[in-house]
């Protein structure tokens, strides 16, 4: 029997994830030997509750098993929490990245702040249709606005120290409940909050 598309788990699952207070950021399935991997992505405004996604994943995987479609083929469940390296592609994104250094990458054509279409900064407040972004790493920080429609890409950057304050001062700080960046333990508590499942083949 086929696995269903990614699609078709997405319109399953989405409802039980917005119920439980989360927004659904991605779904991927794969073959994995005699068995198929099903990782649901999530995510949240505020810290991430492993007992919240823990209980998730329970209503996930027995959603998955009434609905049948992967009939007798075993499957593990994966359910976890956006990694520290993401992109940003909504405005959900943007909000919950404030204070974080991202890598961005302007369109074709866009004003670059500082003479240079790619570039790292540090994001601030964004609206509907611009973010502002702090400039001039620790040593000589500055903010700047740049319109959303303007960015090509921007991916989170992965910090092993923290910024300086008058950087994060600039930024407006940390998205509340977010950790802050450099922080050793947030890249171990993002690495927790994944739960599996095995699929339940009557």
């Amino acid at each position: 029997m086929p696995m269903p598309t990614e699609e078709r788990v997405s319109q399953l699952v989405a409802g039980l994830v917005e119920r439980r207070g989360f927004d659904l950021e991605g779904v991927a399935i794969a073959a994995a030997g005699t068995e198929s991997k099903v990782k649901v992505v999530v995510d949240s405004d505020g810290s991430t509750d492993l007992d919240a996604v823990a209980d998730l994943s329970s209503d996930i995987s027995e959603a998955l098993d009434a609905a049948g479609d992967f009939g007798e083929t075993p499957y593990v469940l994966e359910v976890t929490t956006p990694g520290i390296d993401r992109p940003l592609t909504t405005l959900r994104h943007w909000r919950r990245a404030q204070g974080r250094k991202v890598k961005i990458m302007l369109r074709d054509g866009a004003e670059a702040p500082e003479g240079k279409p790619k570039f790292e900064a540090r994001v601030g407040a964004s609206t509907d249709t611009e973010v502002a972004l702090v400039l001039g790493g620790k040593h000589k920080p500055h903010r700047v606005t740049v319109p959303l429609a303007d960015i090509e890409t921007a991916v989170v950057q992965v910090e092993f120290s923290p910024p300086g304050a008058a950087e994060l001062e600039l930024a407006g700080g940390v998205a509340p409940g977010r950790p802050k960046p450099g922080a050793r333990e947030e890249s171990e508590a993002e690495a927790a909050a994944v739960s599996s499942t095995e699929g339940i083949v009557e």
